[in-house]
Formats: C-alpha cells, sequence, structure tokens
C-alpha cells in the first residue's frame, strides 16, 4: 500500500512538515517494500488551492493514506472523494510515521483539522 508522509526534507530522518498542502516534500512510502520517494511540492508557494492540488496528486500516484500535522477542509474533502484515508495531529520524523501507520497505531481523521489556508505564510 502507498502512504503519504508530510515531510520537512527528503530524507526518512526529517521531521514531519505540519502542513499538508504546503509541506515541503510529499513522502511516498510503499508499506510493502519500504522504500520512500521524496516529491517535491510544486504547489505549496501557490496563491489558493495548493490543498486541492495537492489531494489530486495523491490520488494520481496511487496513494491510500496521508499523515501529516494539519489539513484543511478543501484537501480533506478532495482526498476523501479520491478514497484516501487522512491521518492529522502527527509530529516527529517520517520513518516513525511510517513505522506507527504500518503497526495500526493510527486513527483516522474525522474531518479537516484547520481552517481554510491556514498554511499560508
Amino acid at each position: 500500500m502507498k502512504i503519504c508522509v508530510t515531510s520537512e526534507g527528503s530524507s526518512a530522518d526529517a521531521a514531519i512538515d505540519p502542513r499538508f498542502g504546503r509541506c515541503a516534500y510529499f513522502a511516498i512510502a510503499d508499506t510493502e517494500t519500504g522504500e520512500i520517494e521524496f516529491l517535491p511540492n510544486g504547489n505549496r508557494d501557490g496563491m489558493g488551492g495548493v490543498g486541492v492540488r495537492s489531494g489530486q496528486l495523491m490520488a494520481e500516484k496511487g496513494v491510500k493514506a496521508v499523515l501529516t500535522g494539519n489539513v484543511g477542509p478543501n484537501a480533506f474533502d478532495t482526498l476523501k472523494a479520491g478514497g484516501i484515508s487522512v491521518y492529522t495531529g502527527l509530529s516527529g520524523k517520517v520513518s516513525e510515521a511510517v513505522e506507527k501507520f504500518t503497526r495500526g497505531g493510527l486513527e483516522t481523521g474525522e474531518g479537516p483539522s484547520v481552517d481554510p489556508h491556514h498554511g499560508m505564510k
């Protein structure tokens, strides 16, 4: 299964980025092989719609779960429409999040964890 962890860097030891749509990298992990691909987030500096575009990218990549600190309402709706489970409130390292998910130690979010445009600087 492919999962995505939002990441501040391009290694498994990088910190989880607390923002979904504006994260620095998407760490796409294959829970069966243990391989992790790091994609720079080309949407992060957009003026609007970054959560939706990032959600669509996850669907295109075949991701089945997103692990992040926070997700806004538009991104949450896009992910759910794509059949992608959303896990929020995470912190620590990317590798730790993948391990917790693999062990079944996370609960899915019931809805968005922040208001629209929360991650804008």
